[in-house]
């Protein structure tokens, strides 16, 4: 017998991310019994995710609102609203958001990756530890916890 699980808007943990975005929790593995992880990130123009790879889950992306560039191994790719991605996993990856603001909804499967976000961003209900900033050494640091690889920086634009 499977377990619903139902979350309102302002019940879902926020964490600090990318430029000092919020990500949200929609789902993590406690919620659909370890079958997916999805969150919801708003974020700025410049907003970069390092070129990484996922051993464990494949991840999909939707862009709700705005713009971004995402790289798929060597291939480079605008993606807009409505627009939709789907990475297996062990495939190399990177986006950069290029609107003035993008709303993009991540997916999982299956769930895992909500430790990597957890452990290298910041619960935003909690105080902020003095000096606290999302880095490239904690992401790598948080990634090789949770059967991720960053493999670079984000590439630029071009």
């Amino acid at each position: 017998m499977s377990i619903a699980y139902l979350a309102q808007d302002g019940e879902h943990q926020q964490i600090e991310w990318l430029g000092g975005s919020v990500l949200q929790v929609l789902f993590d593995g406690v919620a659909t019994q370890g079958q997916l992880a999805m969150f919801r990130g708003r974020y700025s123009r410049g907003s970069a995710a390092p070129v990484h790879a996922h051993a464990n889950e494949d991840e999909m992306f939707v862009v709700l609102a705005g713009e971004g560039v995402f790289w798929v191994g060597d291939e480079r790719h605008v993606v807009g609203e409505g627009g939709s991605i789907f990475l297996p996993r062990n495939v190399p990856h990177a986006y950069r958001l290029t609107s003035e603001r993008v709303d993009l909804l991540t997916i999982c499967t299956p769930a895992g990756a909500e430790g990597f976000f957890r452990e290298a961003g910041r619960d935003v209900t909690l105080p902020r530890p003095e000096g606290w900033a999302l880095t490239p050494g904690a992401m790598t640091e948080a990634a090789s916890h949770h059967g991720i690889t960053i493999l670079g920086p984000p590439p630029t634009e071009g």
